[in-house]
Parts: C-alpha cells; sequence; structure tokens
C-alpha cells in the first residue's frame, strides 16, 4: 500500500491510509504486506506490517515514472495506491482509489497547475489500474458516466468511522472546547476552506438566519485553507458578518469529537462531495447533519437531518432555524444519527479491499 501520502497531509486520503491499515492490523490479513512511506517519516505508521522508504514525492509531475523505477526492485504482486495515481508500472497489478472527480465537475476551483495535474493523472491512472475502489456510489457512477470505466472494473467501498466519535459528556468535552476558545454552542462546518465547500453561501444564509434570530449561535468553520483560500476569504468578508463566524484552522484529529459533540447541527453545503466524513463523524457524535443533496452526501446520511439545495441559501437557512428551534426534532434525530453511524465500520471497508485484493490476484 502507497502510504506515502500520510507524511505530508492529515485528513482525507492519510486519514483514509491510516484508518484501512489499523483495521488491517484487527483482521490480520494472510498476505504480506508492505507499507511505502516516505523517507522523511520518523515513525512507521505500523509495527504489524513491513515498511518500505521511498524518495518519490506525492503529487510529483514525474511521481508515476519515478515511482515505478523505485519499487522495480520489490517486484510486488500488488500495489494499492489511495491517493488514485498508480506507477506506470509499481507491481504485477494495481489497485487504485478513486475518492472523487471533484476537478473535473469544477475545474474553476482548482488552481491552473492543479487542473493540468489531476486531469492528466486521473486518465492514465484508470486506464493503468487493474480494479479500482469508489468510496460511494456517486463516485462509481461518475467513473462510469465520464471517464467510461466498465462498472465489474469498481467496487463501491464505504468509509468507516473512528472509534473515537461518540457522544461524550460535557465533562469530557469541555476542557477541549475551552482550549480552542469555542462557545458552548454552535454550528459547525468541518472541511477544507475552499469554494467548492460552498462556504460563502453558507455564510449568506446564516445572516439571513441572523436577521430573523438575532441571538442564534455563531458559526464556527474549522478547517485548514484550501485551493483559492485568499479569494474565499474576501469574499467571506463581503457577507459582513464581523464577530459571528469563528475561524478555526488548527483543529487536530482528537479535538474532533468535542468539536461535533458542542454542535446544534453540522452542515455540509457543499456543491460536490465524493463521500462527506465529517457528517458521517457527526452523526457518530449524536449530532444532526445538514447536508447538500448532492452528490454522494445523500448516501451517507440517509433519512437523517436535513438535506438542502447547495444554490439556494433559503432552504440552508431554514434548515439551520429547525434545528435550532425545534429541540424534539433535534433529539430524535440525534437518535437516529447514532445508528445511521453505527453500520460505517473501517473493519467492513479494510475486508472489501482485501478482497479486492484477492479477487485481482486470482
Amino acid at each position: 500500500m502507497d502510504a506515502r501520502l500520510t507524511h505530508y497531509r492529515v485528513g482525507g486520503t492519510s486519514r483514509y491510509i491510516t484508518a484501512l491499515v489499523t483495521a488491517f492490523e484487527q483482521l490480520q490479513p494472510s498476505h504480506k504486506l508492505t507499507l511505502l512511506q516516505s523517507r522523511k517519516t520518523s515513525e512507521r505508521l505500523s509495527d504489524c506490517f513491513e515498511s518500505a522508504s521511498v524518495w518519490t514525492p506525492p503529487h510529483h509531475v514525474l511521481e508515476r515514472a519515478a515511482l515505478s523505477v523505485e519499487l522495480w526492485r520489490h517486484r510486488f504482486d500488488l500495489l494499492h495506491s489511495p491517493d488514485f495515481i498508480a506507477p506506470v508500472r509499481g507491481a504485477r497489478r494495481h489497485v487504485i482509489t478513486v475518492h472523487d472527480l471533484s476537478f473535473i465537475h469544477f475545474p474553476e476551483y482548482l488552481t491552473a497547475a492543479s487542473r493540468r495535474y489531476y486531469n492528466g493523472q486521473i486518465v492514465a491512472s484508470v486506464r493503468r489500474a487493474d480494479h479500482i475502489l469508489a468510496v460511494s456510489q456517486a463516485t462509481k457512477a461518475d467513473l462510469v458516466d465520464i471517464l467510461d470505466v466498465p462498472p465489474e472494473m469498481i467496487t463501491v467501498q464505504l468509509h468507516g468511522v473512528d472509534e473515537q466519535f461518540m457522544p461524550l459528556k460535557i465533562s469530557c468535552s469541555q476542557k477541549t472546547i475551552q482550549a480552542l476558545d469555542l462557545p458552548e454552542s454552535y454550528f459547525l462546518f468541518v472541511g477544507t476552506l475552499e469554494p467548492r465547500k460552498n462556504l460563502v453561501g453558507l455564510a449568506r444564509a446564516y445572516r439571513d438566519l441572523k436577521l430573523e434570530l438575532p441571538d442564534a449561535p455563531k458559526l464556527v468553520l474549522a478547517g485548514r485553507p484550501g485551493w483559492h483560500y485568499e479569494q474565499l476569504m474576501a469574499d467571506l468578508h463581503d457577507v459582513s458578518l464581523k464577530d459571528e463566524i469563528i475561524f478555526k484552522r488548527e483543529v487536530v484529529d482528537s479535538q474532533l469529537p468535542a468539536l461535533y459533540n458542542h454542535a446544534i447541527a453540522l452542515i455540509t453545503p457543499s456543491f460536490y462531495e465524493g463521500f462527506g466524513l465529517p457528517a458521517l463523524e457527526a452523526m457518530a457524535c449524536g449530532t444532526v447533519p445538514i447536508v447538500s443533496h448532492v452528490a454522494s452526501l445523500p448516501e451517507v446520511v440517509g433519512e437523517v437531518g436535513l438535506k438542502v439545495d447547495p444554490q439556494d441559501t433559503a432552504t440552508i437557512s431554514a434548515a439551520m432555524k429547525q434545528a435550532l428551534t425545534d429541540s424534539d426534532w433535534r433529539k430524535r434525530q440525534s437518535e437516529a444519527a447514532l445508528k445511521r453511524a453505527a453500520r460505517f465500520r473501517w473493519v467492513d471497508s479494510a475486508r472489501t479491499a482485501l478482497d479486492c485484493y484477492d479477487d485481482v490476484l486470482n
């Protein structure tokens, strides 16, 4: 498994990699598993599996060729590339994971260099792969419809939710909330701060809510800067909410359970998501999700919470109002959220991957 990205990033694909490795440790597969890690990494990702140090950094313009040269001596039977970019020839067989095709759906939200890189890599990687893991039915449909991948070449592998995400007693979460300098309750967004997440639309919906309910709690945006961050911040400034929006750019994974537990609702109004892990994590904490009715998000939340039109701020504002003012509804949804989240387990996701490896090798 190519685990180089875990040295460079947290969250997203890196979390997917580390969660699968942890689940593999529980399942103890019969295969000999080697984890490819960056030469810059000082810590092994797992003590249960072998580790191989590689020089090629992820997302380098010559990555596919350079990594092929590095891996030639290993003679791997199969290489799993969780970041979808497979080398030209890294093993006898190749499995890739495709998380989303947002760079094709919304090229305007990427830098020009990023557009060239991703668009150039995805076609070559899909053609090279012996099988593809897609993290949702929506992503599978995109692969079939946009890139003409045969459906039988794709297996849907849903994410799981880490055990740390659960309802917490106030006494257990209070210290984290105080350390983050947050109020006792708030509306919450978790994810990369970039235009695809529709944060300007969320801010406008929140402004409408404040006009109707001036005492409504603050809006917390937790996440690291992404593409076009400077323009996003300028657009958010133009919404003129002054101190009503709280930015938390350095929240670590261990703080997320407390963050979710104190939220009135988790709001994911994105224009597109390949999966939408924050919605699942929030549900595991008993927090009501408000999500866009597009792409994979309805797959994640099912009938829990509320689904909104990302293009219509009135629907987002109305959903926030319902979550804030209808405590009985929110309690019922909280119970439903816990039941829904319990269906998503990383050990099941890892078992899907192992079954895929066996099918490809056989």
